[in-house]
């Protein structure tokens, strides 16, 4: 399938996709960004698209593992949007009001990330970035593979590390 068709394809079912992004989110702004989300994600991999297969279901599956892992990010983050209109965000964590400590506790967390040796803190970092880890592997020009291995083995690093902050 050429570029053209695939991108007419893609645009001639945005429709179908906003009503089922709007379906997982009940909310026209959050669809939107799925449907943005989702658009983006089908013209990065269309190479894997196979000829003959549903091209809806192939997009709808796009779409539900994008809302899966953005519900599973928000909820280990524990964080939710506040709906005022300064969309402040709320922490369900434990309230403290010692900020000296949090200060210090941010600091401390940046530290152990900084003594963490080039090759898991880079790939960690550029995980923390926002970076896929298909992008972090052809920027460091190593398998996706040993990619993921340095990101487990930094977050184990840095949990042992900053084992005095886990309660």
């Amino acid at each position: 399938m050429s570029t053209i068709e695939f991108n007419q394809l893609l645009t001639s079912n945005s429709k179908f996709l906003k009503g089922f992004a709007y379906n997982f989110t009940r909310n026209t702004d959050d669809a939107n960004d799925l449907l943005q989300d989702t658009m983006l994600k089908a013209l990065r991999y269309k190479d894997h698209f196979q000829d003959g297969t549903n091209f809806k279901g192939w997009l709808f599956t796009i779409m539900r593992n994008i809302f899966i892992n953005d519900f599973k990010r928000k909820k280990l983050r524990k964080t939710m949007t506040d709906s005022t209109d300064d969309q402040y965000y709320l922490n369900y964590g434990r309230v403290s009001d010692d900020s000296v400590n949090k200060s210090i506790n941010v600091k401390d967390i940046h530290k152990s990330i900084d003594q963490l040796s080039y090759e898991y803190k880079t790939p960690f970092q550029m995980f923390l970035d926002g970076y896929h880890y298909d992008e972090i592997a052809d920027s460091m020009a190593i398998p996706m593979g040993t990619v993921k291995s340095r990101i487990f083995h930094a977050r184990k690093k840095l949990m042992t590390d900053l084992a005095d902050f886990h309660s």
